[in-house]
C-alpha cells in the first residue's frame, strides 16, 4: 500500500520528474511557446483575426478533449515491456517526425491546422505517460501536494519560456525553424526513455494502486470512482477565462496599442508570479489538509481578473501581472493535489488525461467565447469578458462541497487509512489482471 517516501527517494524523484517536466511542457504542442508562436503565424503572416485564430486554437485542441482516449491507451498497454519509458521511446520520435514535416511544408492555414492536429495526437500518448506516472508515484509515495508544486514549478518556466521568446521567434525565425527547434527537443524527450531510475520505478507498477483489469472492468470502475467528478469539474471551471487569451492578446495590441511582445511579456510576468506560490504551496501541503487549502485558494483566485479590466495602457498590464499571477497559485496547485489523490486504482493516465481534456477544452472553449463578447461591444467588450471570468470563479468554491471528505482530510505524506480500506476495496471488487 501507499509508504510515504524516504528521504533519499524524494530528492531521486525530483531529479526525475523536474527535466521530464520542462521537456515535455515545452514541446507540449498546446503550451505556450508553440502556442503563442503559432497564433503569430496566423495573426501576422496569414491575416487572421481574433476569432479565426481562437476557433484555430479551439479545432486543432480536439485530441486533447478526447484525451481519455489515450489515457485508457496508456492504462491498458505496455509498449516493447517498458510501460509508461515505452510510451517516450515510441511516441516522442513520431512527435518528431511530425515536427519536421510541417518545417518542410509550405505554411499555409490548412498545413498549419493538419500538422498541429497530427502532432496533437502523436504527443497525447507522451503526455500520458508522464502524467499516469507523475500521478501513479504521487499515490504511492503519499507526495500528491509535492509532486503537484514540483510539475507547476517546473513547468511554469517553459511556459515563461514562451511568453517571453514568443515574440522575438515570430519576429526573427521562420516557420520552419521552430517546428526544427521543437522536432530537436522532441527526440531528446524520446532518450529520456532509457532512463529507469529505482526511486522511481521500483516496484510502482506491482503495488495496489497500479493494479487494473480490463478494458470494460477499468470504464465501469471509472465510472463508479464518485471522486472524479469534482476534480473535473473544478479544473473545467478554473481554466475557464473568456478574457484572459486571445481577448487580452488583442485588447493590448488593437485597443491600448501595446506592441505585440506585451502580450507574451505579461503572461511571462503572470507565470512567474505563481512560482513563489508554488513553493509555498511546497512548504504548506505537509502541515495543512488539501480541505483547507482549496478553500483559501479558490477563495483567493475569485477576484483575480478585475484589476485588467482599469488598465488604460500596456505597462499597467504588466505592472499588474505578478499580483494577478499571485491570486491564483495555491488553487492551481490544490486543484491539481486533488486530481492526483482522485485517480482510480490502475487509471491515472485516464483521470489525468481527463482533467488536462477538461482543462484545454475549457481554456480553449472559454477563449472562443471571449472572443465573441470581446468582438460583441468595441468599448465594454473586454469588461465584459473580466465580469464572465469572475462569475465563473466564484461558482467553483461551492464545488469543494462535492469532494469526498476522506479525500481532503489529510496532509502531504499523511497515510490515510480510510482511503486505503477503499482502494482494497474497489480492487477487491474487481477482475483479476490481464
Amino acid at each position: 500500500m501507499s509508504q510515504a517516501a524516504a528521504p533519499g527517494e524524494t530528492g531521486k524523484i525530483y531529479f526525475y520528474f523536474a527535466p521530464l517536466t520542462f521537456l515535455v511542457f515545452l514541446v507540449l504542442p498546446h503550451g505556450y511557446f508553440l502556442d503563442i508562436t503559432t497564433s503569430y503565424m496566423l495573426k501576422n503572416q496569414l491575416h487572421a483575426g481574433a476569432v479565426q485564430v481562437s476557433i484555430f486554437r479551439l479545432v486543432t485542441a480536439i485530441p486533447v478533449y478526447l484525451s481519455f482516449i489515450f489515457g485508457l491507451t496508456r492504462d491498458l498497454w505496455n509498449p516493447f515491456g517498458r510501460r509508461d519509458r515505452g510510451y517516450l521511446l515510441l511516441f516522442a520520435p513520431m512527435s518528431a517526425a511530425v515536427f519536421l514535416w510541417m518545417a518542410l511544408s509550405p505554411i499555409s492555414y490548412w498545413s498549419l491546422l493538419a500538422g498541429m492536429l497530427l502532432v496533437m495526437v502523436t504527443f497525447r500518448l507522451v503526455a500520458a505517460a508522464y502524467w499516469g506516472l507523475l500521478a501513479l508515484v504521487g499515490q504511492e509515495k503519499l507526495m500528491s501536494g509535492r509532486l503537484s508544486a514540483l510539475w507547476n514549478i517546473v513547468s511554469s518556466i517553459p511556459y515563461i519560456v514562451g511568453a517571453l521568446t514568443s515574440g522575438w521567434v515570430a519576429d526573427h525565425m521562420t516557420p520552419a525553424q521552430t517546428f526544427e527547434i521543437a522536432a530537436g527537443l522532441a527526440l531528446v524527450i524520446g532518450l529520456l526513455g532509457l532512463w529507469r531510475p529505482a526511486a522511481v520505478f521500483s516496484g510502482a507498477y506491482d503495488k495496489p494502486q497500479a493494479r487494473g483489469t480490463n478494458l470494460w472492468g477499468d470504464l465501469r470502475r471509472l465510472v463508479k470512482h464518485r471522486a472524479i467528478y469534482p476534480a473535473i469539474l473544478m479544473i473545467f471551471m478554473f481554466q475557464f477565462s473568456p478574457g484572459s487569451n486571445t481577448p487580452l492578446q488583442y485588447y493590448l495590441s488593437n485597443t491600448l496599442h501595446a506592441p505585440d511582445a506585451v502580450y507574451g511579456e505579461y503572461y511571462a510576468i503572470f507565470v512567474v508570479a505563481f512560482i513563489p506560490v508554488y513553493f509555498l504551496y511546497a512548504w504548506l501541503c505537509k502541515r495543512v489538509t488539501l480541505e483547507k487549502l482549496l478553500w483559501w485558494g479558490l477563495i483567493i483566485t475569485v477576484p483575480q481578473m478585475i484589476p485588467l479590466a482599469f488598465i488604460h495602457s500596456g505597462t499597467e498590464a504588466l505592472w499588474l501581472a505578478l499580483p494577478i499571477g499571485m491570486m491564483g497559485g495555491v488553487a492551481a496547485a490544490a486543484i491539481y493535489d486533488l486530481a492526483i489523490r482522485s485517480c482510480p486504482p490502475g487509471l491515472q493516465g485516464t483521470m489525468m488525461l481527463l482533467i488536462e481534456a477538461g482543462n484545454q477544452l475549457s481554456y480553449r472553449g472559454g477563449d472562443l467565447l471571449g472572443s465573441w463578447i470581446y468582438t460583441s461591444s468595441p468599448r465594454y467588450g473586454f469588461v465584459y469578458c473580466v465580469i464572465a471570468t469572475t462569475i465563473v470563479y466564484a461558482l467553483i468554491v461551492p464545488v469543494i462541497l462535492l469532494v469526498p471528505k476522506e479525500l481532503m482530510s489529510t496532509t502531504d505524506g499523511q497515510a490515510n487509512p480510510e482511503l486505503e480500506a477503499e482502494l482494497l476495496a474497489e480492487i477487491g471488487e474487481a477482475a483479476p489482471a490481464v
